[in-house]
């Protein structure tokens, strides 16, 4: 069943890309306390990810975190080196955290996986953005089928 707006996020270890080389995190260390805008794509690299979607974030950045947010987010169902590069190579600094859920534990738990095996892809993560305040979500826009309306650094700037 796809997480509600009102759901606790899953808490799933997951991880991200230090100097020191990949780190595990939880999303309890994340969300609790915080306010959180995570968005996620069905992978790094990849065309309106790499051209739209993640750089509408480090963009917007500022104005997102003047609107109170603590952390904004970017996963995908890809490991931790290539989000860390990925992200490098985007210019996120430290603008954005780049979260790899490689197994798609998180992203299976909330329900947004995107069945891509028929494409040799495998399982990703459907497009969507999310609000979470302490660990509850108060905003969700799932994307639908391909499309890129709802889940843009604009939209959800619009939200907050």
């Amino acid at each position: 069943m796809t997480i509600q707006v009102g759901d606790r996020i899953p808490n799933i270890s997951i991880s991200t890309m230090t100097a020191d080389g990949p780190k595990d995190i939880t999303t309890d260390e994340i969300f609790s306390g915080n306010t959180v805008v995570m968005f996620a794509l069905p992978g790094a690299f990849t065309p309106t990810c790499s051209a739209a979607h993640l750089p509408g974030y480090v963009v917007h950045h500022d104005a997102i975190k003047a609107k109170g947010v603590d952390t904004i987010a970017c996963l995908s169902v890809n490991d931790a080196f290539v989000m860390g590069a990925w992200g490098e190579a985007q210019n996120v600094e430290d603008h954005i955290l780049m979260l790899a859920d490689g197994s798609a534990s998180l992203t299976q738990a909330m329900g947004l996986e995107l069945d891509l095996t028929g494409a040799n892809f495998g399982v990703r993560s459907q497009r969507y953005a999310l609000v979470a305040q302490d660990g509850v979500v108060t905003h969700l826009n799932v994307e639908a089928g391909t499309g890129f309306e709802v889940s843009d650094a604009e939209t959800i700037l619009g939200l907050l």
